[in-house]
């Protein structure tokens, strides 16, 4: 039930991580083979993110969280320890000025730069369970599960806010930005091998479509916005070579 989102880069790759693999898995969208990049720099990554043609990657080493920025080759540029400051250290929006957004423990959202650490967003107070971060439109879309789902521009202040609109037998595994700005949500259900993904406006927040009950939790919006269902397994299998 490890749940992990694909991050789109433009409308040519995207990429995703995948349980006990290192590196990240970069795939063609017109069905060439998977890439793998970065093995020798990740030893556990979870989230990626492209932007301005750098790869932000989530990742722990030797049990401390850090987020490390690889040049579109696989090349380290940076590597930022999170584990005094994010909650999630594996949920994170990075921001076209190259700022981080990542949830502090006490609930705030806090943005790392060169300049050290600020806070990003005020919000409604420590959840009790963390939230789950990612970035589109502009800004960073910050979810908390049970209370609500909030986009933020990028000085910290709300586009829209939308109550937590799922019962409390949905678990959600993680949310990601398709290439046409378009917010996705992966939900399952407790006792139920399946997920669903949930397409968000990202004007409104309003949803606007989900993708048949799946049995994996990595999937694939098309260049039509359909969502399919992907099985993160049949490129760890294909990319080894590369």
């Amino acid at each position: 039930m490890n749940g992990r989102a694909v991050a789109a880069a433009g409308d040519s790759v995207y990429a995703f991580t995948a349980p006990g693999a290192p590196g990240i898995f970069v795939v063609p969208r017109d069905g060439g083979d998977a890439e793998i990049i970065g093995a020798d720099a990740l030893q556990s990554p979870v989230q990626v993110q492209e932007l301005a043609g750098h790869w932000y990657v989530s990742d722990v080493e030797n049990g401390q969280p850090f987020l490390v920025i690889l040049s579109s080759s696989g090349a380290v540029v940076r590597r930022l320890a999170l584990d005094t400051i994010a909650s999630a250290p594996h949920q994170f929006a990075a921001l076209p000025d190259g700022r981080v957004v990542v949830e502090a423990p006490d609930g705030r959202l806090v943005a790392l730069s060169d300049t050290g650490v600020a806070t990003f967003a005020l919000t409604s107070g420590q959840p009790a369970q963390t939230g789950l971060v990612v970035a589109g439109h502009g800004g960073a879309l910050h979810a908390v599960p049970d209370r609500d789902i909030t986009l933020y521009n990028e000085n910290g202040n709300i586009r829209w806010r939308l109550e937590w609109p799922w019962d409390a037998s949905a678990f959600v595994t993680d949310v990601a930005v398709d290439a046409q700005g378009r917010f996705h949500v992966i939900a399952g259900q407790e006792g139920r091998d399946t997920f669903v993904v949930f397409m968000l406006s990202p004007t409104t927040g309003e949803i606007l479509r989900w993708s048949e009950p799946g049995p994996y939790a990595t999937f694939v919006v098309t260049r039509l916005g359909k969502i399919q269902p992907d099985s993160a397994g049949r490129w760890v299998g294909t990319a080894g070579s590369r």
